[in-house]
């Protein structure tokens, strides 16, 4: 979701749905921030509590998160998530790169839902993506189930691609209606592409009737679920900001997500899921 277009569950291949208990944890971890371009206000080092626990921040972008704390003394991963934007130039992309030293990029915000055709992801890859050497993230899909869209689109420009398309991760985003939908694709796209590591860079429920006291209950299954998953490299629960900024920024994606998931309050605070991920 650029922070607005929606999202369907999906099916899959299941492992066990008991999760493992919440541990205290010490990083370096695998937990990260999904940090919308209104967040100018906020510091993400209110959830830095230097054991490493949150360690990765994203804003969609290849420039420095918008903030009052520049990183927050997390690692900036950049994101070139379009063709071609204004906001993030490809002509750029290289000395951007070279400039903010980001060692990971994340590519293609939904091209599943964006009339992207896999054919033509495949060319832009091995033309602008290529070339970087850095550790790099094929385009992030959808969970659609819908053909031409989710992992159908991914594999459809994997083939396109021909062995040419140089990568070390698979990112997913997932917007469900619960915890079991959420795992059943992860464990999908694993089985479909199992040499490969995964990064779910967007996940919540899909706007629950409970709000926050439902997301909570889902991430606290999701996050030990992601953790304990071997080939799970990174995972962004979304949304890092308050519920005023999401709702006065991206009334779409609020009206799609609910609120319940932020990870900041109002006025700043940690809020219950962010405290969740600092556990």
């Amino acid at each position: 979701m650029k922070l607005s277009t929606a999202f369907v569950a999906i099916v899959a291949i299941a492992t066990s749905s008991l999760a493992a208990p919440l541990v205290s944890r010490a990083g370096p971890g695998k937990r990260g921030l999904c940090w919308p371009f209104y967040n100018s206000l906020l510091d993400p080092a209110k959830l830095n509590d230097g054991k490493g626990s949150v360690n990765l921040i994203y804003d969609y972008e290849t420039f420095a998160p918008p903030s009052s704390n520049g990183n927050g003394g997390l690692n900036f991963i950049g994101v070139q998530r379009c063709l071609d934007c204004d906001s993030s130039p490809i002509a750029q992309l290289q000395t951007r790169q070279q400039q903010l030293g980001f060692s990971t990029l994340f590519t293609l915000n939904e091209p599943d839902l964006n009339n992207i055709t896999p054919q033509t992801a495949a060319q832009w890859y091995i033309q602008n993506i290529n070339p970087l050497p850095i550790k790099k993230a094929l385009p992030a899909i959808t969970a659609s189930t819908a053909p031409g869209q989710g992992l159908d689109w991914l594999q459809q420009m994997v083939d396109a691609c021909k062995g040419q398309c140089f990568f070390d991760y698979i990112n997913l985003h997932h917007y469900g209606a619960s915890f079991a939908d959420f795992q059943a694709f992860v464990n999908k796209a694993h089985s479909q592409f199992p040499d490969k590591q995964i990064v779910v860079t967007e996940f919540a429920l899909q706007n629950p009737p409970g709000g926050q006291a439902d997301q909570v209950a889902y991430y606290t299954q999701a996050f030990p679920f992601l953790d304990s998953s071997a080939f799970v490299e990174m995972y962004f629960p979304f949304v890092a900001t308050t519920p005023s900024l999401f709702k006065a920024n991206d009334p779409a994606g609020v009206a799609f997500a609910g609120t319940g998931s932020v990870l900041f309050n109002d006025g700043g605070s940690v809020s219950a899921v962010g405290q969740l991920m600092l556990e």
